[in-house]
């Protein structure tokens, strides 16, 4: 059949590849005048399964108003575009945070992310694809005793899906990363996950295009999606600023862009914008920069070894569509590296970038078929684009194609919000 992707993100490119390999006709449409140059651009570099929880958490209500008083927080709320959308999102997050609805929701993502590692090393295997990739784990470094005692729930969740994982004393954190030696004294315990990985997202999806286009798919660019035209039960094109562009089936795989565009058809999608932030450094002394990604727990800052680079990403700020690149926010993640590795790099040589997550209330994606029989979804990864793409596409494409998915397909779907 003719697909139509809407969307050169990471979650749009891999869904070609799938659907190209399954043999049919495949266009990418996308506003940018290259792929993945948006939330895939210089994301946080992780491919972490291991990590793959929702931001609804029991205590999280708490937690957050605490932030919002200190200057180094994870959370910053922009209260000028607060909206009824934003408030209505945040309605349904909380709603979330409970001790039930998490142990679901973090099997759920879990599931789909375990599922996408192991696609990424399918793909590994079938085409000689680079992409600064390591495959040394992640190391979750606790500040405080408190925190050692918070991240029992998580083992335990981890424990019961069979994720391999090992619970760190101070010390034990140098056997894996030991250019934090410097900053020990720092740190009270850790949690390595050792079947994560790290990669350039941004470099991965660039290649994996090129061997899209070797099979057949057509990339539009620099083209405005501007509506999706809907007649009966099916979606008959979709406008845009080149023109009518139609298909036998559509996939939307435009993130946080996706809400709007699906509610003028009548389907709601909770998906709201959590912009986050990055700095990309050149690493100047390579025995004191990481191995792989350290997550500092106490700043949710992922510090990443990409090659000769490295990537620091953090921040959720609630600001609904605003792109500006406010310098306040970078004090938080340019802290976290100049505090566990001061001698890796020159932040004054850093390149500063944002770009918006589209989380769900849950934080697990929504993939699959619609009540519109020819539109189908693969949206709303929130933090977790990257380690979730595969998986999420490999997915879609065998809903697609009606093939059976190799994952239970429990919960994935929009349908889980019909209540």
């Amino acid at each position: 059949m003719k697909v139509l992707i809407l969307g050169s993100g990471v979650i749009g490119v891999t869904s070609a590849w799938y659907l190209a390999k399954s043999g049919h006709d495949v266009t990418v449409v996308d506003r940018q005048a290259t792929v993945a140059n948006e939330t895939s651009f210089a994301n946080a570099g992780q491919i972490s399964p291991g990590y793959s929880a929702p931001w609804a958490a029991p205590g999280i209500p708490i937690k957050a108003m605490k932030w919002l008083m200190q200057e180094l927080a994870p959370l910053k709320i922009n209260f000028k575009d607060l909206d009824t959308e934003t408030m209505l999102w945040m309605t349904k997050m909380v709603a979330n945070c409970n001790n039930a609805d998490y142990q679901i929701n973090k099997a759920r993502m879990m599931r789909v992310a375990e599922y996408s590692r192991d696609c990424l090393r399918d793909i590994r295997r079938e085409i000689n694809i680079q992409y600064d990739h390591r495959t040394q784990g992640t190391l979750q470094v606790f500040r405080t005793d408190s925190q050692v005692q918070s991240a029992k729930k998580d083992i335990k969740v981890l424990t019961e899906c069979g994720v391999d994982h090992t619970v760190l004393s101070a010390d034990d954190c140098l056997g894996y990363e030991p250019a934090l030696k410097h900053t020990i004294n720092k740190i009270v315990g850790g949690l390595h996950l050792p079947n994560d990985e790290t990669g350039d997202c941004h470099q991965f999806v660039t290649e994996l295009a090129k061997d899209c286009e070797r099979m057949g798919v057509k990339f539009m660019m620099d083209t405005n999606i501007q509506k999706l035209n809907k007649q009966g039960g099916e979606i008959v094109s979709v406008s845009t600023d080149k023109g009518e562009l139609t298909a036998d089936s559509y996939l939307m795989a435009l993130g946080s862009y996706s809400t709007h565009m699906l509610a003028n058809i009548d389907i709601k999608v909770p998906v709201y914008p959590i912009k986050g932030y990055s700095l990309t450094l050149p690493i100047e002394d390579y025995s004191a920069a990481p191995e792989s990604t350290v997550m500092d727990e106490t700043y949710k800052v992922a510090i990443t070894r990409l090659g000769d680079r490295i990537r620091v990403g953090g921040t959720a700020e609630i600001s609904s569509y605003n792109l500006a690149l406010l310098e306040k926010r970078r004090k938080n993640i340019e802290f976290s590296i100049a505090d566990l590795f001061p001698h890796a790099a020159d932040l004054s040589k850093a390149e500063f970038w944002t770009g918006l997550r589209p989380m769900t209330p849950d934080g697990t994606p929504i993939l699959g078929k619609t009540k519109i029989d020819n539109l189908f979804l693969n949206t709303g990864h929130g933090t977790l684009g990257w380690t979730m793409s595969l998986g999420s596409a490999k997915f879609v494409s065998d809903v697609m194609n009606d093939k059976q998915p190799e994952i239970d397909d429990s919960g994935l779907s929009i349908d889980r919000y019909a209540k």
